[in-house]
């Protein structure tokens, strides 16, 4: 198998916004473009054949989704049937004032969590974080988050679709009902406590000859690089790899990907990627 250029996966959520379709050019019948599944090989939206154990997308949130968490893998496979869910976030961009929200002020008995979600005043105890360009969030399974308002990201997750809602701000879905939420499964897996994990402008930059690199994240499901690149790169993993162009021109052997360009890059293959541009480059933990 040969290095691919994949096709986003677009997904109409009621949050999402037009900036995937406007300024990326991909292409829906629907008017909302929320998320693009750049990489999947998901039941929900592959767009490619072989298994890979990460899921990647691009999420224009033009209004805030609902504020959730996700589950761990022990919990997720015995009661979802799939793994559990740790992601990434790189904000790309965002409206002046952008904030999300990031686990809690102050750590909470499990009593005052759930008293908080039935009487409606879990805001008061939420961490709300002002977003900047560049910033990186790192969320591990269990941690309660929500983006934001005008805020576009990248994520980089487990290959999971699990998701369950703490609360929706009283939104109404498609059938003119509210969205349901999954309160039990929210109790049973939420860490409520503060972040332990350092978040914004974080990871160290390296420069090479060909730009720079700065490592976004290592965890155990995978590594994510933002490579600024003037010339010549070559990635060295034994691992596939997959990169998304946020900015600029690349040339992968005959492929070549501008902004919003999703190439996937078979384990064991050699390349050299060429251009300018501004990339994230992830792969699956060695």
């Amino acid at each position: 198998m040969k290095p691919k250029m994949l096709q986003p996966i677009l997904k109409d959520y009621l949050w999402g916004g037009t900036r995937l379709k406007e300024e990326y050019g991909f292409v829906t019948d629907k008017s909302i473009a929320a998320e693009a599944w750049m990489l999947s090989s998901h039941r929900d939206g592959r767009n490619l054949e072989e298994d890979v154990p990460i899921l990647i997308k691009l999420i224009d949130a033009r209004d805030k989704l609902s504020v959730q968490v996700h589950p761990d893998n022990d919990y997720a496979l015995r009661v979802e049937g799939e793994p559990g869910k740790t992601e990434m976030w790189y904000i790309v961009d965002h409206e002046p004032g952008a904030q999300l929200i990031y686990g809690f002020k102050r750590k909470l008995s499990r009593e005052e969590f759930e008293c908080r979600i039935r009487d409606n005043t879990l805001d008061e105890v939420m961490n709300y974080v002002p977003v900047h360009k560049g910033d990186v969030f790192f969320i591990p399974a269990g941690t309660l988050h929500a983006i934001g308002a005008g805020i576009l990201i990248a994520e980089i997750q487990q290959n999971s679709n699990t998701t369950y809602r703490v609360s929706d701000y009283g939104r109404l879905g498609a059938d003119g009902k509210p969205r349901p939420l999954h309160v039990e499964k929210a109790l049973d897996v939420t860490k409520t406590e503060p972040p332990t994990v350092p978040y914004g402008q974080i990871g160290n930059t390296i420069n090479y000859p060909f730009g720079t690199v700065r490592q976004l994240a290592n965890c155990e499901y995978f590594t994510v690089d933002h490579i600024t690149l003037h010339g010549l790169y070559q990635p060295q993993t034994e691992n596939f790899v997959h990169l998304l162009v946020l900015d600029g021109e690349i040339t992968v052997g005959d492929i070549k990907a501008a902004k919003g360009g999703s190439i996937y890059i078979p384990a064991g293959f050699s390349v050299s990627i060429a251009g300018h541009a501004q990339l994230l480059c992830s792969t699956q933990k060695s």
